[in-house]
């Protein structure tokens, strides 16, 4: 890690890009309701109002360590901003932030001040700190995403879209701060210590030994199941990658927080996606049918009115293995079925083009198992149907 200018180091990632775009452009209404300052000046006031009332003000002369940590996080992170620190009295060790524009107001929790060292307590504010950087950075669009989000999830009537979409707008956000605590503390050591700590509540931990620990996992290859914060083995491997620098952690964290594409559990951007690669495929497969099929083009007019035959065809490197899960593929499967269905007297050809794709797709186990659930097809019709298509192949 070059530490000519640590701060410069320390971007959003591309999660953080993807939605602001998303929610500007799917969501415009929302968008400005999240910048109107009405909702801004009530939200601060209940903070200030929450703060006095639950925690306890540290001033520095009666605790000079934590504001030493403070002021040196700040320097590494180019922040200039008048800083607070509150104790509460929940007794769980870790740290947060309230965020208000212009103004630090850190939160200590639990025996931080006890248990961590010099370099740790650096590491922790540092963490915090980065939050602020996060969302005050462009115009707060960072900041204005979450509250979309966390107000969404509020509500009971939130979708599983919505919900997905905080909780990876969440994990990415606290990849994010890692990074911030590796950088004022210019070392990922005391930052991961930080991470074990506040998982274990020991007072001593051996940071290397973790991420030797962590590495152990890497076989396993499971995404994240983390609600707000992701795995803690997951977050000091995702933080030692970035300090090396590893030219594969786009994809290690693609693979690791989100996983194949999945039909089951959809966030707001990979709904986008999937709606263009169904398109995408819908068209791809009209080409793989006879021609002059009006009924299969009316079939398919069905998801996407304006469809037109001569729309670019889907390339099926992104539907291959590793890419989508087998619920997407029993969805592609599915969508080959009814535009045979809406043909009876070319369903043979149809259904035929649907065998020769889903070799291509890898999705033949699903394709089988469909026509004997769903079609009541036999095992000798099944056979007889991919043997031809395998010889057309």
């Amino acid at each position: 890690m070059d530490f000519a200018a640590p701060a410069a180091c320390l971007q959003p990632l591309k999660y953080h890009h993807d939605l602001v775009e998303y929610l500007k452009s799917a969501e415009p209404e929302v968008w400005a309701w999240a910048r109107s300052e009405d909702a801004r000046r009530q939200q601060i006031a209940e903070m200030r109002d929450t703060m006095l009332r639950q925690t306890y003000r540290l001033e520095p002369s009666a605790h000079p360590g934590a504001f030493e940590a403070l002021r040196a996080a700040m320097v590494a992170l180019e922040i200039d901003a008048p800083a607070t620190i509150y104790q509460a009295n929940d007794g769980t060790m870790n740290a947060s932030l309230c965020y208000i524009p212009g103004e630090i107001h850190l939160i200590f929790y639990g025996p931080v001040l006890e248990k961590l060292s010099e370099r740790e307590l650096l590491a922790l504010v540092g963490h915090e700190l980065a939050h602020y950087k996060l969302w005050s950075a462009e115009q707060e669009d960072f900041y204005h995403s979450s509250r979309i989000l966390d107000n969404a999830v509020s509500y009971p009537e939130a979708t599983p879209s919505h919900r997905e979409t905080a909780r990876l707008l969440s994990l990415h956000t606290e990849l994010y701060a890692d990074r911030g605590a590796a950088l004022a503390a210019a070392d990922v050591a005391p930052a991961i210590s930080v991470l074990v700590k506040v998982m274990t509540g020991l007072s001593t931990v051996d940071p290397k030994a973790y991420l030797r620990q962590a590495e152990e996992l890497e076989t396993s290859a499971r995404t994240s199941e983390g609600l707000s914060h992701p795995e803690t083995f997951l977050r000091a491997r995702a933080l030692d990658l970035w300090w090396l620098s590893d030219e594969k952690l786009e994809d290690w964290l693609e693979q690791r927080l989100r996983g194949p594409l999945s039909i089951e559990v959809l966030d707001l951007l990979r709904q986008r996606e999937l709606t263009k690669m169904t398109r995408g495929f819908l068209a791809r497969f009209l080409k793989e049918c006879p021609e002059n099929q009006p009924q299969i083009l009316s079939q398919i007019r069905r998801y996407f009115p304006d469809f037109r035959p001569e729309d670019e065809p889907l390339d099926l490197v992104l539907i291959s293995a590793g890419k989508v899960d087998d619920s997407t593929r029993n969805y592609l499967v599915a969508l080959m079925f009814d535009c045979a269905m809406a043909d009876p007297e070319a369903r043979d050809i149809i259904m035929a083009a649907a065998a020769k794709t889903v070799r291509e797709i890898g999705a033949v186990d699903q394709f089988k198992a469909a026509l004997k659930r769903d079609l009541s097809w036999t095992k000798t019709m099944i056979d007889r149907l991919m043997a031809k298509s395998g010889k057309a192949a």
